[in-house]
């Protein structure tokens, strides 16, 4: 009997290596390398015997007859919002999130809501123990929806229980990092076990018309454990976000291949389960004082809707030789980079003061056209000068200081139409598509007019008081 080689595979990014090494040369992680057992199994794909011939593969064109996907609707409208109108039957979503953000909790939510609606779910814990799922169950008042439980980890099992009956229109596994195969020689949660037995729930999904929905266990920067591939085989990836300092919750789309990715739902965590905040930009804005310097009203685009989050600075003076820089909810280098334009190109001195910045709500962005709306906020927190409560801002700064243009202008002004704004700095290239149609909006070219006009607002307002 041959014997069965072994490899070394990084548990952070999958990489095979000969021997064992301590740091890993294609992430830079350090202590990842695990011997693992190479070989077949259930998520090795078909077995099939040596120099066997391969079948001819019809090739069609790319116009034809295409439908809709079939999709499942939850009625909790966040979640059908972020998976593009509700789940798609047949197809994988692999959800991730910090540990008790509210992953399980929002998942037996929409099982619930399935089975009522008549369609047959079925949630399987590799985790918890059925009692600990019927305590949550209960605590949400959901414990007479006819959901399936059971609480397991072999894929095996998990198989041969669901080809026992007829096949549910939702699986729900809780988590992925817990199952095994036995045909695979390696423990639980290593990147082998990992890969095999997702790719054999997936194909199990494809094959019977499931909806099938992976949780993931994420790594201190908050990237979903385990080897890539498990995001590439399935269709749909939803980060689940949150500070546990805030109650309140984003469900973010970051790939979705039947919806629109970057979409977003909002969540209030509360005593009976997560409830559905319909309008988001009344929650960011509710507690928000007009009258302090240091606060801009940003006019956001998440996916394809719009929010307004209040961007918070301070702008104190430095006892340090190196003054401190800190962020929160925003990227630390663009922050670098927007102290960098105003210093270069503005005049605007921060080199001896600390710089704190902070998006309100707990809530993360990474879109650029928050740049404009950063600048404002540092601006009046270093002059003193509180900007106007009833306006909001919105552009990409350059490194030359110059003001881009940003996408969907028009819903970014309706959305702070809606909630009584009138006023908005905006990047000049979006007047020019009739963006302002019945709002009052000021077109910027360059951030030195912006600081200038502050700057002139600023001594007004000091020679008032004197």
């Amino acid at each position: 009997m041959a014997r069965r080689s072994s490899s070394f595979v990084c548990q952070s990014c999958g990489a095979v290596t000969a021997k064992w090494v301590g740091r890993c040369e294609s992430c830079g992680e350090w202590n990842t390398i695990v011997e693992e057992q190479t070989g077949g199994g259930v998520g090795g794909g078909p077995q099939r015997a040596p120099r066997s011939k391969g079948r001819v593969v019809p090739l069609v064109g790319l116009s034809g007859d295409t439908k809709e996907a079939p999709r499942i609707q939850t009625n909790v409208a966040e979640l059908d919002r972020v998976t593009g109108g509700g789940f798609v039957r047949g197809s994988a979503l692999l959800v991730g999130g910090d540990p008790g953000i509210g992953k399980s909790t929002l998942l037996i939510q929409a099982a619930a809501q399935l089975a009522n609606l008549g369609h047959k779910t079925i949630y399987i814990s590799g985790e918890e123990a059925i009692g600990q799922v019927r305590l949550r169950a209960e605590r949400l008042d959901l414990a007479d929806a006819p959901v399936a439980l059971a609480a397991e980890t072999s894929v095996e099992d998990i198989l041969a229980t669901l080809e026992a009956d007829k096949p549910p229109a939702m699986l729900i596994l809780d988590s992925v990092q817990t199952l095994w195969t036995d045909q695979v020689e390696s423990p639980p949660g290593t990147v082998t076990q990992v890969r095999a037995s997702a790719q054999a729930m997936v194909r199990y999904a494809k094959k019977n018309g499931t909806t099938l929905v992976l949780v993931g266990h994420v790594t201190k920067d908050g990237q979903i454990a385990g080897p890539r591939v498990v995001e590439h085989m399935v269709d749909a990836v939803l980060y689940f976000e949150g500070d546990g300092a805030h109650q309140y919750r984003i469900l973010r789309s970051v790939k979705n291949r039947f919806g629109a990715t970057d979409e977003i739902g909002v969540f209030e965590m509360t005593g009976k389960g997560l409830a559905e905040v319909s309008n988001p930009s009344a929650l960011f804005l509710g507690d928000r004082s007009t009258s302090s310097p240091g606060a801009a009203v940003f006019a956001a685009l998440e996916g394809s809707r719009p929010l307004l989050i209040e961007i918070q600075a301070l702008v104190a003076q430095s006892t340090l030789g190196t003054p401190r820089r800190a962020v929160i909810g925003w990227d630390s280098a663009r922050l670098s980079m927007i102290l960098a334009v105003l210093e270069a190109r503005c005049g605007v001195r921060f080199s001896q003061h600390d710089v704190y910045l902070n998006v309100a709500g707990g809530l993360k962005i990474n879109e650029p056209g928050a740049d404009l709306a950063v600048a404002a906020a540092l601006i009046s927190s270093l002059s003193g000068l509180a900007l106007p409560a009833n306006c909001v801002y919105f552009g990409e700064v350059s490194l030359s200081g110059a003001i881009r243009p940003v996408a969907q202008a028009q819903s970014r002004l309706k959305e702070a139409e809606k909630l009584g704004f009138d006023q908005a700095i905006c990047p000049e290239g979006n007047l020019k598509d009739g963006a302002a149609s019945s709002f009052k909006a000021s077109g910027l070219s360059e951030l030195g007019d912006f600081v200038a006009k502050l700057s002139a607002e600023a001594s007004v307002s000091k020679g008032a008081e004197a």
